[in-house]
């Protein structure tokens, strides 16, 4: 194996870029900005938010928690850390249906083997908004399980949101990456890590594009209109807590298309290409050079040394993966790049229809729009019932912006 691109040591293969970081602005001088809001989208019980909550209250921002599975609206805003804390806490599993607009993408993967059902991407489309909605500038979306050492790093990056599409945090601490790229690396593998949506700031102009619900996500939610990488720039540090990414060989499973289309769209980005060169030629080169990839990775572990179970739980992850990636056709590839350009277009159509109809009619001031009374009165008229959210927001700051009213939602071409 000779030949991948990658920018750490290791085993490389030329049927795999270890490293897209090359991609990435390391530029770190900006004039720091404050951060309106943290959004977390949260499934742990309401103990795990306690370092976000203690993050929100030292950066003076609001904490955005959308909640499902074992986290609980009720339990988090009764924890001691949120007393003081500016929180909006939302029932994600009981929101009414249109908040956020069903995508093409969706309908192509429903019932297939490929179908996804995690709420991540749902919960970050709705952060954008609210954002967008309560007149935020910038904010944060941050893992419920990654903490940020120096809160100030969150205003740095918040800073260069004013030049760039997204800003990642490096992540230190476990690695975060495909179960796939896991194993890669704990078998000697060169393989880096990108940045993404569990620590990324985001200037909220940038809601032009959307998160579509697949692995990789944020990946997609970084690109433009032309299929290349807007500016995107990573600075700061967040710490990733460990976890097994082999416990359950479903999850690797569940994370292949998303996986292989996001790293077939980058292998492109590259080498200077865009997704207008994604043809069915390429993904029938680009899904062999795949398989090839993962039965490599298949022999590196089986040479490895060490725990003998804990190395049957990363072959039985990495063969799941195989085996998925072998339904993968060239063609649904190129159909839901052509489904997902046709839900962008969705996606803005869908934020400026919601903010024409629930603030320029109403010609609410920016300024005035992140009480908790007006917060309240926003959730109400967007259909979310009282026991689907908490509000606490005791010391709202009220920004001074030269525009007290915000254009309608533009179609930011290019973006």
């Amino acid at each position: 194996m000779a030949g991948g691109v990658s920018a750490v040591g290791g085993v490389t293969s030329a049927h795999h870029h270890g490293s897209h970081r090359h991609l990435l602005s390391d530029k770190t001088v900006a004039l720091p900005r404050d951060v309106d809001a943290i959004v977390v989208p949260t499934a742990r019980h309401a103990a795990g938010m306690r370092d976000a909550l203690a993050l929100a209250n030292k950066l003076d921002c609001t904490l955005v928690a959308l909640c499902s599975k074992y986290s609980s609206v009720h339990e988090l805003s009764a924890l001691r850390e949120a007393r003081n804390a500016k929180l909006i806490a939302i029932d994600i599993e009981r929101l009414p249906s249109g908040i956020v607009p069903f995508f093409r993408t969706d309908g192509l993967l429903t019932g297939t083997r490929f179908e996804r059902w995690t709420d991540t991407s749902l919960k970050r489309n709705l952060g954008l908004l609210l954002a967008k909605l309560i007149g935020w500038e910038r904010i944060v979306f941050l893992d419920d399980d990654i903490t940020i050492p120096e809160p100030l790093d969150l205003c740095a990056a918040a800073g260069l949101t004013d030049i760039f599409a997204g800003v990642g945090l490096n992540i230190d601490g476990f690695p975060d990456n495909s179960v796939v790229c896991h194993a890669y690396r704990d078998a000697g593998g060169a393989q880096d890590m990108f940045i993404g949506g569990g620590a990324l700031a985001v200037p909220v102009r940038q809601a032009t594009s959307f998160f579509p619900n697949i692995y990789n996500e944020d990946w997609f939610f970084l690109l433009g209109d032309d299929g290349r990488l807007r500016p995107t720039a990573v600075t700061g540090r967040a710490v990733q807590k460990e976890y097994d990414p082999f416990a359950h060989d479903n999850r690797a499973r569940l994370e292949e298309f998303g996986d292989s289309i996001a790293e077939g769209v980058f292998w492109l980005l590259d080498s200077g290409r865009s997704i207008a060169d994604a043809t069915t030629g390429h993904w029938r080169t680009f899904l062999d050079n795949r398989a090839a990839f993962i039965t490599e990775v298949v022999d590196l572990v089986w040479k490895m040394d060490g725990d003998a179970a804990h190395r049957a739980r990363m072959l039985s992850s990495v063969k799941a993966a195989r085996g998925r990636c072998q339904y993968i056709r060239p063609e649904l590839c190129v159909e839901y790049l052509d489904a997902w350009r046709a839900d962008r277009l969705t996606w803005r159509n869908h934020l400026s229809s919601v903010f024409r109809e629930q603030i320029a009619r109403k010609g609410t001031k920016r300024k005035d729009r992140r009480s908790r009374a007006a917060v309240h009165d926003l959730f109400r008229s967007l259909g979310l019932p009282e026991s689907c959210f908490r509000l606490s927001l005791p010391r709202e700051r009220l920004d001074e912006d030269p525009a007290d009213l915000d254009p309608e939602f533009p179609y930011a071409v290019g973006q």
